[in-house]
């Protein structure tokens, strides 16, 4: 009597097949290149729409493909690698010859919840510095952060436009320097609020990160939560090995 299992392993789904072949279609395209039209895919790999449409969704969400509602499907540029070590998202951008900016959508001095009082090592309700903002590269909404800053900063508003970026007001401002951080990256879809303020759909993928930023002396200096479209990111970490 055979022991053999009798199990078969269960098939590949067509919409997947499908990805590897618009994958091979598209390879070597420039960013921009408009692709068939889903009547055109399922004709020429003789599949139905619905499985064209499962295919290039899951392509738009992984960042190969983008689309325009009545502009067609087209080949998405690469994603932008983000190295987030002890600089701002303004300086890596322009590290890699990208072009940063940001919306403000928000700034205020706020008596702290009991989360961000945590983080930042103050009581409960004592004051903190809360700045929302949408980033920008090369004028396409990326990303959409709330800081958290302790205490009150002077003309934060002007000095933070002076100088360009978070990191660069803290320090040549403010004299705070950023000596050491910790991110914690998690995945998340996208919400009604995501679909507003980034343009992207209904359950796209996002990274989610959390930032919590020291000085030289351990002091919490900055607690931030980034919320970046996952089609358009990915993270880089590098560390060197202690001499």
């Amino acid at each position: 009597m055979s022991n053999m299992s009798t199990d078969a392993a269960p098939a590949t789904p067509k919409y997947y097949l499908l990805k590897t072949e618009v994958l091979a279609l598209i390879a070597g395209e420039q960013p921009g290149t408009l692709i068939p039209t889903e009547r055109a895919l399922a004709e020429k790999y003789k599949t139905s729409r619905t499985t064209v449409r499962q295919a290039i969704s899951e392509l738009v969400a992984e960042g190969k493909l983008g689309r325009i509602q009545g502009h067609g499907t087209f080949v998405a540029p690469p994603k932008m690698t983000h190295v987030r070590q002890l600089t701002s998202f303004s300086d890596d951008a322009r590290t890699q010859g990208l072009r940063p900016d940001s919306r403000m959508l928000g700034l205020a001095v706020v008596k702290a919840d009991a989360d961000v009082a945590a983080h930042l090592g103050l009581d409960h309700g004592e004051p903190a510095t809360r700045l929302e903002r949408i980033r920008l590269i090369d004028g396409e909404p990326l990303a959409h952060e709330i800081a958290y800053l302790p205490g009150k900063l002077p003309r934060f508003k002007a000095n933070l436009a002076k100088a360009g970026s978070l990191y660069a007001a803290l320090a040549d401002i403010y004299d705070i320097r950023v000596a050491d951080v910790e991110d914690t990256v998690e995945t998340a879809l996208a919400g009604p609020e995501e679909v507003r303020l980034l343009g992207i759909e209904m359950g796209a993928p996002l990274l989610v990160v959390h930032r919590l930023a020291r000085d030289a002396a351990g002091a919490p200096v900055e607690w931030t939560r980034s919320t970046f479209r996952g089609d358009r990111f990915r993270f880089v970490s590098r560390v060197k090995a202690g001499a």
